[in-house]
């Protein structure tokens, strides 16, 4: 049980690192260094950064240690283009559903939140806040296999807003379309749900591959 509880907590705090930069894009590590942060032996390591290789974030390359991947604009282009049309689906679906207003609260607090975070200047929060948003607004769907394709390509999303917080304009449109989808579907409108949605997305996937494109050409 031990073994399993220490391969968990190796992948939940090799994440950490990933998702907070401490681990830079395109850096290499030997998992004994790693082990030696985390205090505890390379075997769950090894493990947990098989994890990692197969949900797409790191390499491990035998006597090489553990790549943290970069972040492709092109990946980030074919992920959106994706993620665009699945999330509207759920944004129809979801208007289509007859939700009450406590079915939406989870919503509306997310929203809440990303503007609270927003007059703070808060902008890991609101990004915590934004990814609330996507993921309860995919639960609200009803789709369970949407919501599976959906969650492989999560990590690589949060790992370009990562990248990006801190150069990306200040998001307050996103906290406005957010809104209006939450009207749409509070107001049982599946078409507005769906196209404020969709149009939300693809501006999004313009900003996020352009600075992305920008960043890498600097070598940043």
């Amino acid at each position: 049980m031990g073994a399993v509880s220490n391969v968990d907590r190796a992948l939940s705090a090799l994440r950490q690192m990933i998702f907070s930069g401490v681990l830079t894009p395109g850096s290499d590590h030997l998992e004994t260094e790693l082990a030696e942060q985390l205090g505890m032996s390379r075997t769950p390591v090894r493990e947990a950064a098989l994890m990692l290789q197969a949900q797409g974030l790191v390499e491990v390359r035998p006597r090489r240690g553990i790549r943290v991947l970069p972040v492709s604009a092109q990946d980030m282009r074919d992920i959106y283009d994706i993620l665009t049309e699945l999330e509207s689906l759920a944004a129809a679906r979801a208007a289509e559903a007859a939700y009450s207003k406590a079915d939406l609260a989870t919503l509306a607090a997310a929203i809440r939140d990303m503007d609270a975070a927003l007059s703070e200047d808060d902008l890991r929060a609101w990004a915590d806040a934004d990814d609330r948003f996507h993921r309860e607004l995919v639960r609200l769907g009803g789709n369970a296999r949407l919501a599976m394709i959906v969650s492989v390509m999560r990590d690589q999303v949060r790992r370009a807003r990562a990248t990006t917080l801190f150069i990306r304009p200040k998001p307050s449109k996103s906290n406005a379309d957010h809104r209006t989808v939450y009207q749409a579907i509070a107001e049982r409108d599946p078409k507005r749900a769906h196209d404020t949605h969709h149009a939300h997305r693809r501006a999004a996937r313009v900003m996020l591959v352009e600075l992305l494109e920008k960043h890498q050409f600097h070598g940043l």
